[in-house]
Formats: structure tokens, sequence, C-alpha cells
């Protein structure tokens, strides 16, 4: 991802905390030379310093072929919001966009119920408890033939991140006015997306002591 200096953002705690905000991802491999995308839920954890992602595909979705080959993207994004030009103090401005994105790479390793079925286990239950911990029970006291069914269904999939880059374009390289002023009027919309964006800028702003109203 091409990432302009002032748009970096390099705090490992608060992209995985927007990644576990935004954890419905685009999942992107390379299968016989061929980019492939899946849009899935991931589980996002922390051991040791070291960020990993988990998730799983269903066994006739063609990607998981190309897991443990080469390495794999997570796209996870956030909030965004056109900028008109109109914001600006200088008359020669060009309109853009405001987003936060974050990428993560690394190499999937493929987890079966056949070949690892505590593992699977494992997998599932991170999921259920991430996204509707309420539901384990009833996961739980499914019949066996049933869970089997449906964990043969799918490949589960661990993934180390190796590299992990931020970008959050919020109008850094702007001017403090003009910072002020986007933020403030993003604010305002009744677009959630959009005093989303608001929002963060309003928190760069309060790093340097000001903030819109």
């Amino acid at each position: 991802m091409y990432i302009p200096t002032a748009f970096r953002e390099d705090d490992i705690e608060k992209l995985v905390a927007f990644m576990r905000a935004n954890s419905f991802a685009t999942l992107v491999s390379i299968l016989n030379d061929v980019p492939v995308a899946s849009h899935i839920p991931l589980v996002v954890t922390v051991q040791n310093g070291v960020v990993k992602l988990s998730g799983h595909l269903a066994k006739p979705n063609p990607q998981w072929q190309g897991f443990g080959v080469g390495q794999t993207l997570a796209v996870f994004t956030g909030p965004h919001a056109y900028i008109s030009p109109s914001l600006y103090e200088k008359e020669q401005s060009v309109p853009t966009w405001n987003f936060i994105a974050v990428h993560a790479y690394g190499v999937p390793q493929i987890i079966t119920l056949g070949d690892s079925p505590e593992q699977m286990d494992k997998i599932i239950d991170e999921m259920i408890d991430t996204y509707e911990s309420e539901y384990k029970s009833q996961w739980h006291n499914l019949s066996h033939n049933f869970r089997e069914g449906m964990m043969n269904g799918i490949i589960a999939f661990e993934m180390t991140v190796t590299r992990l880059e931020g970008k959050y374009k919020l109008s850094q390289n702007r001017s403090h006015a003009d910072q002020y002023n986007v933020a403030h009027t993003l604010l305002q919309s009744s677009e959630p997306t959009v005093q989303a964006i608001g929002a963060a800028m309003k928190q760069n702003l309060e790093k340097d002591g000001d903030s819109p109203k």
C-alpha cells in the first residue's frame, strides 16, 4: 500500500484495535498467477507480541488452494469520506478522499477437521467467542454428526502477520486551519461513516491541543 509519511500509522495496538473493530476483511491471494479475493470475518489475536489472523473458507472456494505457497493479504477498511476543496483556505485545491485502512500480510496455514480436529475446534470456538459468544452452548449442543458435517465443509486457516501497514489519511498534509475546518464540517454530517472520519480527525487535532466543537 502506498503510504506517504504524513499518513503512516505504526502503532501496533492502534492497528489491532482498528482491525478488530473492522474485522469483516477482504482476503487476497494468488492462485495460478491470478489474484483471487474473498470477503470474510476474521479473528485477530496477539500472542507474545505477534499478530495472528484466523478464519475459514467454504471448501468449494478455490482460494485456499493458494494457501501455504505465497503471501496472502488481508485488507481491513473503515470509514471514509469525500473532502471538498471548498473546505480549504487556498482556492487552488482539488477534491480528495479521507479514509483509514490496514493491510496485513502473511502465509496462511491450512487447518482441516481431518488433519487437526483440536485446532479446528479452537478456530471455531474463537470465531463464536468473537462474534456471538451466546451461541457457543447451542453450537456444542448440536449433534456430533451435524457439527462434523459443517466443519468438514470448510477450510480453516491461521495466518501469522509478517508485515502490518496502517494508512490514516486524515488531511495531515494540510494546514491546521484546513484540518480543523474539514473535521468540523464532517462532524456535522448525518452520515455515520463521514462523522467517523471527522471524529478521527478531531482526535489528531486534540493531540495538538485543539479540536473542532
